[in-house]
């Protein structure tokens, strides 16, 4: 199957309204190692948490709001900050010993948007989770609407390469 790169459409979106939603986490993406920008050679390992909230994009379908997070659990780090921001206790002793983060998903939870300029095109904003706190008791839950999780897709979309020999190449 052909990969064909374009020079790309510039869609126009609506980021997701600034303010506190209701959200249910439907995804973490696992992006792998990346290079510490604080440290010469270092890398991190990163994931991204996605949430969907209940407020609808133009096209009828849910906002989805990304944030990445260093996979850590030191006690300065943003993910551990935010989980037990959204748990609303601090982590034992044990649970920093190993945090399975995918247990999160399904889970609600209030999120703070707010937008902020693309540092690259003064006419974008994008919508940034700033904090994660736990449902008010008594809110009703929300489920997940239409939300494929990157994993399956990438399942989906995968198939086993043609192999390519050195006289194949056509450039």
């Amino acid at each position: 199957m052909p990969i064909i790169a374009t020079a790309g459409d510039s869609k126009t979106y609506t980021p997701a309204p600034e303010g506190t939603h209701q959200a249910v986490c439907v995804d973490v993406i696992d992006i792998g190692l990346k290079p510490n920008p604080f440290k010469e050679g270092g890398m991190q390992h990163k994931i991204d948490l996605v949430w969907q909230i209940d407020e609808l994009r133009d096209d009828g379908k849910r906002h989805l709001l990304y944030k990445r997070y260093t996979l850590s659990l030191n006690e300065k780090a943003t993910l551990r900050h935010d989980l037990e921001s959204w748990r609303g206790r601090q982590f034992t002793a044990s649970e920093e010993a190993g945090f399975d983060v995918e247990t999160v998903i399904g889970a609600n939870c209030l999120i703070n948007v707010q937008h902020k300029p693309s540092t690259r095109d003064a006419n974008k904003v994008f919508a940034n989770v700033v904090s994660v706190m736990p449902l008010i008791k008594g809110m009703v839950k929300i489920t997940a609407d239409g939300y494929v999780r990157h994993q399956d897709q990438q399942a989906e979309t995968e198939s086993a390469p043609d192999e390519v020999t050195a006289d194949d190449i056509p450039f």
